[in-house]
């Protein structure tokens, strides 16, 4: 009798186990995935990273990489025909419930194709920017609003706004509890910031935010962690607003060293002014930080985040929560990611249309308190 196997189609997958930065919140599902149906065969179909062509085992999943070490545009325009060869042979071996695909990009496109030809179900996880306007894989995908899957009501919102077109879907992202330590830690970081340092995430507004918060705590100390082509510029902003005292650039850490400075933070700043759903704002929250963003990615309300409508409403926010004696780190997790991969799986095991649609849960603040 043939396994039953999902595939998952992905730009990128991490390389082995200890590449913790490479689309953690993708990984971390894949893995919740495979603990909520051990039984099914998944493998991972990853076109561009890790730059190499071959298979292997990551947390004994099958992953297939069809990357190239000089990563050159010519090459890969040859991966689509290699990764159509592949699903063939799967589909001979093996009996495919299903294709998931992350990004509306080629991965989709490529995705779709096979899909149609053996009437497959296919499903594509809108994930972020792949729902702003001008992405030229919705012409060519042409996907149906039943297999499109948003990350948060934001996605479902920004893509129908810009292709006319609703999500039937939204199944957030998660995180993995168990990476966290259960350890008082001391708050000794007032904000932190994690992510990459590109336009995107406007770290010059981080750094404004800062320089008004130091006026009225000169002592403020905040954290950013990550790299990118921003950071020349953010380290040369930070000397000309004087915060070279107040700010500390940390670079690019592995995931669990990340966790671990947001368990010393008392809040965490996101200043992108688009965000599919931040999977660090989930970290931080359960690292029991407060959490204070621009972007709101979900309709219901989350507890212990709060988002400002501009730069002075959240140096206002935050002054609030800094100059607060009396407030409490505990805790919070909106979403569980073994939820998330039940509702991924009632999309491809229901036999009837159905919309799936994750949301908050209505306690999510964990009974006890965790952090200090």
């Amino acid at each position: 009798m043939k396994h039953k196997t999902l595939v998952i189609l992905t730009p990128g997958f991490p390389e082995h186990k200890g590449d913790s930065t490479c689309i953690p919140p993708q990984q971390v599902f894949v893995k919740a995935l495979q603990e909520e149906r051990p039984e099914l065969n998944i493998v991972v179909l990853t076109f561009q990273y890790p730059f190499f062509s071959g298979e292997y085992l990551w947390h004994d999943i099958r992953v297939i990489a069809f990357g190239n070490p000089s990563n050159s545009r010519i090459i890969r325009r040859f991966t689509g025909i290699k990764v159509l060869r592949v699903l063939h042979k799967l589909h001979k071996e093996t009996q495919i419930i299903g294709m998931l695909s992350f990004w509306l990009g080629k991965c989709a496109y490529i995705g779709n194709i096979f899909a149609r030809r053996y009437g497959l179900k296919h499903y594509t996880w809108l994930l972020g920017q792949d729902a702003k306007v001008d992405n030229k894989y919705f012409a060519k995908t042409k996907p149906t609003a039943d297999r499109l899957i948003a990350l948060s009501d934001f996605l479902v919102r920004e893509f129908s706004k810009n292709y006319g077109m609703t999500p039937a879907h939204v199944i957030p992202v998660g995180i993995d509890v168990t990476r966290f330590k259960e350890s008082y830690i001391e708050r000794n970081i007032d904000i932190i910031g994690a992510g990459s340092l590109i336009p995107l995430k406007q770290y010059n507004v981080f750094l404004e935010v800062i320089a008004s918060l130091k006026i009225a705590i000169p002592g403020l100390k905040a954290v950013i962690i990550g790299d990118g082509t921003e950071m020349k510029r953010l380290m040369e902003m930070t000397a000309a607003l004087d915060l070279t005292n107040n700010i500390s650039f940390v670079g690019r850490l592995p995931h669990d060293e990340v966790l671990q400075w947001m368990q010393r933070a008392r809040a965490f700043v996101h200043t992108s002014n688009y965000e599919g759903f931040g999977a660090v704002c989930l970290e931080a929250l359960y690292a029991g930080a407060q959490v204070v963003s621009f972007v709101k990615p979900m309709d219901a309300e989350i507890e212990n985040w709060r988002i400002a409508a501009d730069k002075m409403e959240m140096v206002n926010m935050l002054k609030s929560l800094l100059t607060n004696s009396d407030a409490g780190y505990q805790s919070i997790l909106p979403f569980a990611i073994q939820q998330n991969a039940k509702a991924m799986m009632q999309l491809f095991e229901s036999n009837e249309a159905t919309n799936v649609r994750v949301q908050p849960a209505e306690t999510s603040k964990l009974n006890h308190q965790l952090y200090i």
